[in-house]
């Protein structure tokens, strides 16, 4: 028989409900392999009793005749931005370090009453702030890819959601959660070889999930493929009456309306995606996208974005801005992390808390935050940024008057060794280059895994979508997957 860890969602959820095997069966399949991968440090908590707890009830709802939850039998794992009543929730952060939620975040209480079970909470950058998980307070998250060349220099997963991509692409869960601020899924899916989307902003509650940037944080699934993640977001998604942003639409059936038929639809192709010095086996592999969705019936047509080279400074002035407003709250008196040198006054103990408690990656993004809201900077600065968020949103509006989705790389680069770009800001901040403008535009976007480079790492292809537009964007990525035919996986060595 297969081994259950190389099940997906769907397959796990059918074999459950039709009794090939026991949702416990598949439970302790993942615990044991999420006990024995800590060299990835994917995990930052282990909750083995949930997983089993939520297993045993699909088992006993499935003797008893009973229909069963969605997501019955699935084990999951969460990234730790998700507040999880009574289990240790960090941001990855010394500074809410010993914090337990009496509460649980809108996302993971949808995916508990669809049944799926938690494996644990997932490590990431650290209040969700990079793009390669070394920022962690906890230590970096190891992607299971090596290069084939003999190099065995550890790679990064890509982040801030990497725990969710080194653990689905190390068979540790079959999905997870990932957040996407400016690309937070997509990077690191693309980097590990796996599926993630992010859907239309308003689409995931964002209440119990710790902040970074209001207005661009969005939940969203990672899975090993597009029907994994179409199951994840019809049981992640919906109306929060505690969330001001949280639309009041109904959830779409996306698993349903899933097809790789896009005749009739029409692909764009930004020419100002086409950066300098871009590597050839990325500008090959959106070549061969475009083929691949022209065989699946798209018409392929040439789309202008204009605005697309102010994304990255616009984004890193506003997000950093949000954040510096979001993580004030962080002063060592009600929860987490307090440093109080004796004799200190309260600034002293605000000062000496958040010192200590937030990484560098963080104190920087706080202190350009803060700088560019400050009195004699902020419309030069965060009031032009606004404008320009405006005019990349409708970049968007206008090309979508000419095709249905966009198809563009992920990312500019296959996975890069850890340490490798951490003393660089500036180059780690240009993995967002191709995922930062949708997130602006508040749009759905997925990464599909598309080929492998000459190292033999894997390349991600991205579609965005309209708002709203979740499905479009899913049917491309079908597309894609089935012509892509990729089936790679990191060979074991952890």
């Amino acid at each position: 028989m297969t081994d259950l860890t190389d099940l997906g969602v769907a397959a796990i959820r059918d074999g459950v409900r039709d009794g090939s095997f026991s949702a416990r069966e598949v439970a302790e399949g993942f615990i044991a392999n999420v006990s024995a991968a800590t060299a990835l440090n994917a995990f930052l908590v282990e909750t083995p009793d949930h997983a089993l707890a939520a297993a045993d009830a699909a088992d006993a709802a499935r003797a008893a005749g009973e229909t069963l939850k969605p997501l019955a039998g699935v084990p999951i794992g969460m990234k730790d931005l998700f507040c999880t009543n009574g289990v240790p929730t960090t941001a990855a952060s010394r500074i809410l370090e010993g914090f337990t939620p009496p509460y649980e975040s809108t996302v993971s209480a949808n995916l508990w009453k669809a049944g799926a079970g938690m494996l644990g909470k997932l490590n990431l950058d650290q209040f969700a702030m990079g793009s390669s998980n070394e920022t962690s307070a906890f230590g970096n998250v190891i992607s299971p890819w090596r290069r084939n060349t003999g190099d065995t220099a550890p790679l990064a997963p890509g982040g801030s959601s990497g725990g969710s991509s080194s653990a689905i692409a190390a068979r540790l869960c079959p999905a997870a959660t990932g957040t996407d601020t400016g690309g937070s899924i997509r990077q690191p899916a693309a980097f590990t070889g796996i599926s993630g989307i992010k859907p239309t902003y308003g689409r995931c509650s964002r209440w119990g999930t710790i902040a970074f940037a209001s207005s661009l944080d969005q939940a969203g699934p990672m899975a090993r493929d597009v029907r994994d993640c179409a199951i994840m977001l019809e049981a992640m998604a919906g109306f929060d009456a505690k969330d001001a942003t949280s639309l009041d639409l109904p959830v779409p059936a996306w698993e349903a309306g899933l097809s790789g038929d896009l005749k009739g639809k029409r692909v764009g192709i930004p020419k100002e995606y086409r950066v300098d010095a871009m590597p050839p086996e990325i500008e090959a592999l959106w070549q061969q996208g475009i083929e691949w969705l022209k065989d699946a019936g798209a018409e392929i047509v040439e789309v202008s974005l204009p605005h697309t080279k102010y994304a990255l400074p616009a984004y890193y002035i506003i997000a950093p801005a949000e954040a510096s407003s979001n993580l004030a709250r962080y002063d060592g008196v009600r929860y987490g992390l307090r440093d109080l040198p004796e004799g200190a006054g309260l600034q002293d103990m605000y000062a000496a808390t958040r010192a200590a408690g937030f990484g560098d990656e963080v104190k920087r993004r706080i202190m350009i935050g803060t700088y560019v809201l400050s009195a004699g900077f902020y419309d030069a600065y965060f009031t032009q940024a606004s404008k320009v968020r405006t005019l990349i949103a409708r970049d968007f509006e206008q090309a979508w008057a000419k095709c249905d989705v966009l198809l563009t790389p992920t990312a500019p680069s296959a996975a890069f060794a850890l340490g490798e770009k951490s003393s660089d800001p500036i180059a780690m901040y240009l993995n967002d280059v191709f995922t930062v403008p949708s997130s602006l535009a508040g749009l759905p976007a997925m990464s599909v895994p598309g080929g492998l480079d000459g190292q033999g790492l894997p390349l991600g292809l991205q579609i965005i979508g309209k708002a709203l537009d979740e499905q479009s964007v899913l049917n491309a990525g079908l597309a894609i997957e089935q012509r892509a035919g990729f089936t790679a996986r990191a060979e074991r060595w952890w």
